[in-house]
């Protein structure tokens, strides 16, 4: 019991997935433009993007897909594949750490085929300066031995897309941002769209849901639409051994508080990085790599996968001297920003 209050307690909705959640969350998955909710002005660029090169008959100009993790860049890659009627080969940035690796998947490519690079901002230098002339010119320049006979050799591509996925586009080094000539920046979901979404999801796995429960999920999820679908499997879970089977507003609540997930979506990890800021240092400004050390979390991580949402919900904020709580912040967690933190 003591093991399963422990899982409970640690519960982090976006690395907490097992491989029946992977293949559940593949299930969800919609494989069309048209099952795609949100993100409607991206989607209506793309549709209008893909039907021309359909009419064409030419392959798909190069995109690039950033936001977020969990928004649906994967999924964006999948339809736009299915959509022009191609092969899509998937890979990620780090992955491809010889230039040898990505000269196999780009001559492996039929004309009009997708090429999927995820994490793309982690691909190495080397590799990345490979991709220029892909594509540009639909070509590279392979080395053949070394030193005095060494020789280069071009090797002619068939024309393909190239769609790269990332979370951190500042990452990204401006000759690889300007070869894309579609730029889609996914926004996190509001909860109208996410509670479709779930009611959806439901649907195909054949899960009883009434509509507060719901919303009361979508409220949860943290504008994210696969910690939605995660966080109905686990509020499922409970209802089957809690309760009747059938999701309610009762065993929702239950099961998302036991979660330890707030209304307002943030987990342990979350109300730790505020509580921190505002016990240890009054509430900011501090930097990034002290907060990191502060809760034992990498920097990239926070920065990465926290900070946006804090930010977005209006619970933190960056200055040019670190980071800050704002008044919502010691609201939400019920301190007065007046009281001495020392004596606390």
């Amino acid at each position: 019991m003591k093991e399963d209050d422990q899982r409970i307690e640690s519960f982090n909705p976006r690395e907490t997935e097992s491989v029946a959640d992977r293949e559940l969350e593949g299930i969800v998955r919609p494989s069309d433009f048209q099952n795609f909710a949100g993100q409607d002005k991206v989607v209506e660029n793309l549709k209008v993007f893909v039907q021309a090169a359909k009419l064409r008959g030419e392959s798909l100009d190069h995109v690039l897909l950033f936001g977020p993790p969990g928004l649906g860049k994967t999924t964006l890659a999948t339809i736009i594949s299915n959509e022009l009627g191609v092969d899509m080969k998937t890979t990620s940035g780090p992955i491809l750490d010889k230039p040898g690796d990505l000269a196999g998947l780009l001559t492996s490519l039929e004309k009009g085929d997708v090429l999927f690079i995820d994490e793309i901002h982690r691909m190495p230098k080397i590799v990345e300066e490979y991709l220029y002339s892909a594509m540009e010119d639909y070509r590279i320049d392979i080395m053949i031995d070394k030193g005095p006979g060494a020789r280069s050799v071009q090797i002619t591509l068939n024309p393909f897309t190239l769609i790269g996925a990332t979370t951190r586009s500042g990452l990204l080094s401006s000759p690889l941002r300007a070869r894309f000539g579609i730029k889609c920046h996914l926004e996190y979901y509001d909860v109208i769209v996410l509670q479709k979404i779930i009611k959806r999801s439901a649907k195909i796995l054949n899960i009883d849901i009434d509509e507060q429960a719901a919303k009361e999920i979508a409220c949860r999820s943290r504008g994210t639409p696969r910690i939605a679908n995660l966080l109905l499997r686990r509020v499922r879970d409970f209802a089957q051994v809690k309760g009747n089977g059938k999701i309610d507003l009762e065993i929702t609540k239950y099961s998302l508080d036991a979660l330890n997930i707030d209304k307002r979506g943030l987990d342990i990890m979350d109300n730790k990085i505020l509580t921190t800021i505002i016990n240890k240092f009054k509430g900011g400004p501090v930097g990034l790599t002290t907060i990191a050390t502060a809760v034992g979390e990498d920097a990239g991580t926070i920065e990465e996968v926290y900070e946006p949402f804090l930010i977005k919900e209006g619970f933190i904020r960056r200055t040019p001297r670190g980071r800050e709580t704002t008044d919502l912040a010691y609201g939400h967690l019920g301190i007065s920003k007046y009281r001495d933190p020392y004596l606390f």
